[in-house]
């Protein structure tokens, strides 16, 4: 297997314009959506089974009313690789499947 190559700078840049409404912390990136609790179980279900299938997961945190995504590339000493834009994408089109409301936080 192929190690995962982290993004450059500028590549992390340009990557983050593609995708908006995600927006980088530290070493990861990051969204999320308001959503009725049990919408969120859903959702986190759907989200869980692409995981599943491209091997990649992301860092979830449900609250009442919220889910939070968190994405970095832990193989890749927690840098952003393109696997994690890629996944947050997949994310923004389960997230919209479900009904989920983008919030800025």
């Amino acid at each position: 297997m192929t190690e995962p190559v982290p993004l450059t700078e500028a590549e992390i840049g340009a990557a983050l314009a593609e995708t908006p409404g995600w927006r980088r912390e530290g070493h990861e990136i990051t969204r999320s959506f308001a959503i009725r609790y049990h919408g969120g179980v859903a959702m986190i279900v759907h989200v869980a089974d692409i995981e599943r299938l491209i091997g990649h997961h992301a860092d979830i945190d449900l609250r009442w009313g919220k889910v939070r995504f968190g994405i970095t590339t832990h193989d890749a000493g927690h840098r952003l690789t393109a696997a994690d834009f890629d996944l947050a994408r997949r994310i923004d089109a389960v997230a919209a499947a479900h009904d989920a409301t983008p919030l800025g936080d």
